[in-house]
């Protein structure tokens, strides 16, 4: 055998033992680091290439020009999984899960862990029987502009990896905070991920802050009034006790979410339950009926013990789906039926605000024990663990109730000028037509007072707040209006944008903040002038004006305000300020 042979055998050699090597960086590292974006999606994409269960597909870019990935594993043909998509079909035996990593991009298990799973299942195959039922779908990375901010410093109270992600994009939007408004290019192309695959259950991997304690993993579902009632049932009396009894006998303590009741007291105060916000993931998917968990590990945990527990919640996770597929899918059909048959057909009231009642439960929680000192630095008392386990009895306020709902209408009328919140909503699925004439009708309509904008911006906007009167009012709609039927699954993302209550309605977050701005003014001689001959020609305006001035002490002694008085109630006034320009419209029979 000649040199030149020889180099190429080793060479080939080379080749193949690295096309052959699995191993993960996680794992290479001594289990304390993580890959960066192109290590990641390399590894995604030789799964792909290795099996032809898998398909690693773009469904955008960030702001940095880096590529959002999905990985779909599936059993199935994918040319009839498309097709069915087109369709809008589902077929009853499969369900589909997607796994969203990287939300926060320094809270990163999941992408270890997913990676992990998918060898499992794609190249030893001895995970290969999940597919029989389901199929996957996996995000690496969200964030991944801010997975590339890596740094040993990113996050202060986190036990690694080595280096980690930013919490926030390159434009400095929380993720999870974007799920309704969509401002980020990559909520806007996750939403069109979502609303084309409509998966039937999601999980979205995090590590948790907060107080110390010895669970490895704690979880979320959503159970109260901001679901389904049977898909708040399944999770709560089907799901969970299987996830909680499975991922501790492979070895990780697990507890739900733990949130204290006041962060200054610790675990003295209690620790809480409540209804996610639908700004938030588990919250949003809650809106389009759909279960989903969140999964938190402890954030002071090894980062080794962090990536195999939220390992052992996915593998759980799929196992449970996998045997109750079917049940699964039906559940989440009936759920969108339910919706439109509930809130559109009967006109039963949606619960679209929630309170935490007093009430609790006493549960045993395995802490460690922890005093309190008054610390030198902050002159305040200060919390202080020790590495001592303890089984703690603890209060567990889990009660929470509907504290404001609303009856929604047939249908939601969008002037053509507002345009950008229908393209905003589009990002949904949610579905409307345009009016091709002038039509005369009675709408309801809300007009807004006490309004106040928030102090600093938040997530990139000006939240505002405000009192609301709802009245009726005779209008002509324009031809070209934008129509929004209220008869569709998305039924409560529809109410929970354009009522304005909602707290993650459009006007809530700052989309129209215009509508609250006087653009004319009076002049006061001009004014002085005009009020003269209204006091004159109208005996009870004046009348209206005297009361005042003897009983409001502060608008007698406000020369401005005395004219304004006057000018609120001239045909000069402008009667659109403050006025939502949203309607409300239900059928008459």
């Amino acid at each position: 055998m000649d040199i030149k042979t020889i180099i190429i055998s080793f060479l080939i050699s080379v080749v193949t033992i690295a096309q052959t090597n699995w191993t993960t960086v996680f794992e290479s590292s001594g289990f304390i680091a993580t890959s960066d974006y192109n290590q990641t999606i390399n590894y995604f994409q030789r799964l792909d290439e290795a099996s032809d269960y898998a398909d690693l597909f773009g469904f955008g870019r960030s702001p940095q020009g880096r590529d959002l990935n999905c990985l779909l594993v599936t059993k199935e043909d994918k040319t009839l999984i498309e097709q069915r998509i087109a369709e809008g079909k589902k077929p009853l035996e499969r369900a589909t899960v997607l796994i969203i990593n990287g939300i926060h991009s320094g809270e990163i298990e999941g992408k270890d862990a997913s990676m992990i799973l998918l060898r499992e299942i794609l190249i030893s195959k001895e995970k290969e029987y999940l597919l029989d039922s389901i199929n996957i779908l996996v995000v690496p990375i969200f964030n991944v502009d801010g997975h590339e901010r890596r740094s040993k410093y990113n996050r202060i109270n986190q036990n690694g990896p080595e280096e980690m992600g930013w919490r926030t994009t390159a434009q400095n939007y929380n993720l999870n905070r974007d799920w309704m408004k969509a401002d980020s290019p990559e909520m806007q192309s996750m939403l069109v991920l979502v609303s084309t695959w409509n998966p039937d259950f999601i999980i979205d991997t995090h590590t948790t802050d907060g107080a110390d304690y010895q669970y490895s993993v704690t979880y979320q579902v959503e159970r109260f009034a901001n679901i389904d009632p049977q898909t708040g049932y399944w999770l709560s009396q089907k799901f969970v006790p299987y996830l909680e009894k499975k991922v501790h006998e492979k070895g990780f303590l697990i507890f739900p979410y733990v949130s204290l009741k006041n962060w200054q007291a610790g675990l003295d105060s209690g620790i809480t339950d409540w209804a996610s916000s639908p700004r938030l993931s588990t919250g949003y998917f809650a809106l389009r009926n759909r279960p989903s968990l969140l999964v938190e590990t402890h954030m002071i945990k090894p980062y080794k013990e962090r990536v195999y527990a939220t390992k052992a919640v996915l593998e759980t996770t799929f196992e449970f789906i996998k045997s109750n597929a079917s049940e699964l899918v039906e559940l989440n059909q009936n759920a969108d039926k339910n919706s439109v048959i509930e809130f559109f057909h009967k006109k039963i009231f949606l619960p679209v605000k929630f309170s935490l009642s007093e009430k609790f439960d006493e549960v045993l929680f395995r802490g460690y024990e922890y005093k309190k000192e008054l610390s030198e630095i902050s002159g305040k008392e200060k919390i202080v663990y020790t590495n001592i386990p303890k089984e703690i009895k603890v209060k567990f306020y889990r009660e929470v109730a509907a504290a404001d709902s609303i009856q929604i209408p047939d249908y939601y009328i969008i002037p053509a000028e507002w345009s950008p919140l229908v393209d905003r909503m589009l990002f949904h699925g949610i579905q409307y037509f345009k009016s091709d004439y002038d039509t005369a009708l009675i709408v309801e309509r809300y007009r807004f007072s006490n309004v106040k904008y928030a102090e600093n911006s938040y997530e990139g906007r000006q939240r505002v707040s405000f009192d609301l009167e709802k009245f009726e009012e005779e209008v002509i709609i324009p031809a070209g209006s934008f129509i929004v039927p209220t008869n569709q699954r998305t039924i409560r993302i529809i109410t929970h944008l354009l009522e304005p209550k909602c707290e993650d309605s459009f006007v809530q977050w700052g989309f129209m903040n215009q509508i609250f701005e006087q653009k004319e003014y009076f002049e006061e001689y001009v004014m002085e002038k005009i009020a003269e001959e209204m006091m004159n020609e109208n005996p009870e305006l004046k009348k209206e004006f005297q009361k005042k001035l003897a009983e409001d002490e502060s608008f007698k002694n406000n020369p401005y305000e005395r004219l304004n008085f006057f000018y609120k109630k001239s045909p000069y006034w402008d009667n659109n300020l403050n006025l939502y320009p949203v309607m409300r419209y239900t059928l008459k029979f």
